[in-house]
């Protein structure tokens, strides 16, 4: 995993600007800390910071090689998971190999079937390549959105970076919001468009897109899409299938030339993931697998079952450890280290986040990091699957907007009254209903299996996505790269068309995966309730952020009381967010992650130099 920067100026010689790419660089050496590299030409600038995990001779970057008299570069962040079968297709095709590095073989993907290559990748990446004879930039990102890739058209420039912060670093590039930036934060946030950087002109490359910059002109392409149709399997050809694509992706995704670990929270995903990368060191002679868990201090005295989270994970972690053999570490964070992290999450995501839902996890990649570089994770398998309450309950089903975003209304109580104004419940709207437009259908679906596909739809295109970022930006501040198996392409494309009856196996939320992964984990394990990310249940947390957010309100020169209705805010922090009467996203920011969400954005605004234009 890296950090990529690129400059494209087909008017301007930019071989006097080493200085600012070399800026740009620098703000992304925790995604790479091991090695640097700059390509410099006249028309363009790419920039690399490097993690080595595989090859650490041979991937070095930019990379650069000359093919049927041309010159290619390349700048990649990402992983191939099918890099020997890439390497026997080109090498068929006369290709030759300096290396055993994946980079190498993307390189020679594109020399071989320039933009068409994507078609031909399984992985997670975000990659720049420049054609000399050409004089055109490719970038493209991975189906899923697992990596990133923000862009920004200035004057006759295209810049790219793997981070916000990066494009930020460039002088002429300011950190301005508008009233499109100002409704993303208040009416989606945490979540965001997903062509969209928040600050204005900034964009991010969408998920499964490509974008090429010649001296002509700019165009973006989308190369996947889902497609929908009748699923032929019954439930054990199905499961049969799962289990097999599911086990594949695993054990591709523990590839790696440096130590690799998983998380384990006890819950179905992160254990069944656990086992089979526990059963491949075994079968391969690796030795033992090392999984990782998180807790909070406190937690055991102030835990109270719920219907969304009715059991702590601790015993099930333990459960599960045994069963398959790994050597366990638990992390346990504090109360004073999650509240200062909170800050530590805004800088490493350019933007307010998830609250301490952010923070936990930058401090336990912080944990992780010191005995591993690759960690395999959960992510994905609910909105693949549907184990959100969203897949089952009516009135979140029936919801005609985000179902795990529904008080706008109150959202909009929040804005300054210089702000009221703004249709931010029109503008969520349009969004919503521009997504669902999206939504391939499939001719002779009943009304209510078309929304249930619908549901899947804005799962895997918003709430994924969100997630996915939030656990880039958290491990790569800590040099750590995350893989998530259950978003390879190949399982998404084959749940996409398994209707939600039979996803829901046995009447309960992810019981196809439950049969599917039989014999994998214990019977008590395998037929646990869902439990959600584990956060703090400490009394000192909410009182900390309500602590935090009183100074800012006290304090006149805030930067957020410009956007805030002042009165409103108090009012959420002195009733401990209970005034606001729901959730602000998903289930797990409730009242003191909207007050450290709040609070975040104070410090996002302070820090980067926020201004509303």
């Amino acid at each position: 995993m890296c950090g990529i920067v690129g400059w494209v100026d087909f008017e301007n010689d930019l071989r006097d600007k080493k200085d600012i790419m070399q800026a740009m660089m620098q703000t992304l050496t925790h995604r790479g800390p091991d090695d640097e590299g700059m390509y410099v030409m006249p028309q363009v600038l790419l920039g690399h910071r490097r993690l080595v995990v595989v090859d650490p001779s041979g991937g070095k970057q930019p990379m650069q090689r000359d093919y049927d008299r041309n010159t290619y570069t390349m700048v990649y962040n990402g992983e191939l998971y099918n890099t020997d079968e890439l390497r026997a297709i080109l090498t068929g095709r006369g290709h030759t190999f300096r290396s055993h590095s994946d980079t190498e073989v993307l390189l020679t993907a594109y020399m071989e079937w320039g933009v068409h290559c994507v078609d031909y990748l399984n992985g997670i990446y975000a990659f720049a390549v420049w054609d000399e004879n050409q004089h055109s930039l490719f970038l493209a990102r991975d189906r899923m959105g697992v990596k990133p890739c923000f862009f920004i058209e200035q004057g006759e420039s295209v810049l790219f970076a793997s981070e916000i912060k990066a494009l930020l670093a460039h002088p002429d590039i300011q950190p301005n919001i508008d009233d499109i930036g100002l409704m993303q934060i208040f009416g989606l946030g945490p979540a965001r468009p997903n062509d969209s950087g928040v600050f204005k002109n900034i964009r991010e490359l969408p998920p499964a897109h490509w974008l090429l910059v010649t001296p002509q002109r700019t165009i973006t392409h989308e190369y996947w899409t889902l497609e929908s149709h009748p699923h032929e399997h019954n439930v054990e050809e199905t499961t049969e299938v799962i289990r097999g694509l599911f086990i594949d992706a695993v054990e591709r995704q523990l590839v790696s030339d440096v130590p690799v670990c998983t998380f384990l929270s006890g819950g179905l995903d992160s254990s069944a993931i656990s086992a089979v990368a526990a059963n491949y060191y075994r079968k391969t002679g690796k030795g033992v697998l090392d999984t990782y868990s998180i807790d909070y201090e406190g937690n055991a005295q102030h835990f109270k079952p719920t219907d969304f989270q009715p059991d702590a994970d601790s015993e099930w972690i333990g459960k599960v450890s045994e069963a398959i053999g790994s050597n366990h570490t638990d992390v346990l964070i504090d109360t004073p280290a999650l509240v200062q992290a909170l800050k530590d999450a805004v800088r490493a995501n350019d933007l307010p986040g998830m609250a301490d839902v952010d923070s936990s996890l930058l401090l336990f990649c912080n944990q992780v990091r010191k005995g591993a570089t690759v960690a395999l994770s959960g992510e994905c398998a609910d909105e693949i699957f549907g184990g959100y309450p969203w897949f089952r309950k009516p009135e979140m089903i029936g919801a005609n907007t985000f179902p795990w975003s529904q008080a706008i209304v109150e959202r909009h109580d929040l804005l300054a009254p210089a702000f009221k104004h703004l249709p931010l419940a029109t503008y969520v709207y349009q969004q919503y209903t521009d997504t669902l437009k999206k939504v391939p259908r499939l001719t002779g679906e009943d009304q209510h299996t078309h929304r249930m596909r619908e549901i899947s739809y804005l799962n895997l295109k918003w709430f994924m996505l969100t997630l996915l970022s939030r656990k880039d930006r958290m491990s790569m501040s800590n040099s750590l790269e995350v893989r998530v198996p259950f978003a390879d392409h190949r399982i998404v494309e084959y749940a996409w068309n398994i209707p939600l009856a039979m996803k829901y196996l046995e009447g309960r939320e992810k019981g196809l995966l439950r049969t599917a992964f039989k014999g994998l984990l214990p019977n008590d394990v395998l037929w646990r309730k869902k439990s959600p990310y584990p956060k703090t249940h400490n009394p000192a947390y909410l009182q900390a952020v309500q602590a935090w957010l009183g100074e800012i309100l006290a304090d006149n020169s805030s930067p957020i009381l410009q956007i805030i209705d002042k009165a409103k805010v108090e009012e959420i922090v002195r009733t401990g967010g209970q005034s606001f009467g729901k959730p602000w996203f998903g289930q797990l920011m409730t009242g003191p992650q909207l007050i450290a969400y709040l609070a975040q954005m104070n410090e996002w605004m302070k820090v980067y130099g926020v201004r509303v234009v």
